[in-house]
């Protein structure tokens, strides 16, 4: 199964996916856990030019757009797919909904055109399963800046394009209920583990009972 946590900024993504991958682990699934950029050496590569050179602000959205599509389809290959295939359970902080998020709804680049590119980019790989970590846009940057982590080129973007970004998350988790859950991630941190043990497990045993 493919699992992917998307969400705003500060939303508490990063810091959930290990608890779950450890919880997970423990109830004897293969958890491979990765990150998006990044996950791999190239895409490790291209996160660097995306994320945190402070050099890379007169990016356009169009090479953002192909940096970020880039890394993925690195990822998908060389690591996801793989693991899927042996059986393998991934947890993914952020994948293809981000671009229709952030470089979508964010930046407001057609969306079609973008689920396009997204398929060319995956190969068709979509998640089964996707935790949409909803939190207000204002506190999610408040706790990016607070929090002592990677303070990056997007997170420097305008209050006005981040609330489009929360606003884009919750349109497509509206289009697709029967593969996204809505967490509320305003709360402490061991309530949305909790609920996101829960909400996993039981779409684990969903499927197990399918087939």
């Amino acid at each position: 199964m493919f699992i992917t946590l998307e969400g705003p900024d500060g939303s508490g993504k990063t810091s959930q996916i290990s608890s779950l991958a450890e919880f997970l682990t423990d109830q004897g699934y293969r958890v491979l856990t990765t990150r998006e950029p990044g996950g791999t050496e190239i895409g490790g590569q291209i996160r660097q030019i995306l994320l945190n050179d402070a050099r890379n602000t007169g990016m356009t959205t169009r090479t953002e757009i192909l940096l970020f599509l880039a890394a993925r389809a690195q990822i998908v290959e060389e690591v996801i797919r793989p693991h899927l295939s042996r059986g393998g359970l991934v947890l993914s902080d952020r994948f293809g909904d981000s671009t229709l998020a952030y470089q979508g709804y964010g930046h407001g680049t057609d969306i079609d055109t973008l689920r396009q590119l997204l398929a060319f980019a995956t190969g068709g790989l979509k998640p089964d399963l996707t935790l949409l970590l909803d939190l207000d846009v204002v506190e999610g940057l408040t706790r990016r800046r607070s929090g002592g982590g990677e303070w990056n080129r997007l997170d420097a973007y305008p209050l006005e394009f981040h609330e489009r970004v929360r606003a884009g998350y919750l349109r497509l988790a509206a289009e697709e209920p029967e593969r996204w859950v809505i967490v509320d991630a305003a709360r402490p941190s061991g309530q949305i583990q909790r609920d996101l043990r829960a909400i996993v497990s039981r779409r684990l045993e969903e499927q197990s009972i399918r087939l």
